[in-house]
């Protein structure tokens, strides 16, 4: 008898402790999924602005000169950036 109330008494110790564990286990997987949520959330955010161009240029040329063909022959103005340059600099260049 005695030896059956000492097993039961370790039962419900490991019923505890299995219980402590899971509501543990519970927490850490909230939480995870809140990160989640959170970095999904960012993705998209960081997709959604690389849609978006960094900035307009304004340009001198009629909307009929933009839409004009250009030819598979033409070469542009070769402009390279080394990274030595400063970056504004050089995208008002290039796109100038």
């Amino acid at each position: 008898m005695a030896e059956s109330r000492v097993e039961q008494e370790r039962m419900q110790a490991d019923l505890a402790d299995s219980r402590a564990r899971n509501e543990e286990l519970h927490s850490v997987n909230e939480e995870l999924r809140r990160g989640l949520r959170n970095t999904q959330g960012q993705r998209e955010k960081d997709e959604t602005e690389r849609l978006i161009p960094p900035r307009e240029f304004s340009t001198p040329f009629s909307q009929e000169i933009l839409d004009a063909v250009i030819p598979n022959t033409f070469a542009g103005p070769k402009v390279i950036f080394t990274g030595m340059e400063d970056p504004e600099a050089h995208l008002t260049a290039f796109h100038t």
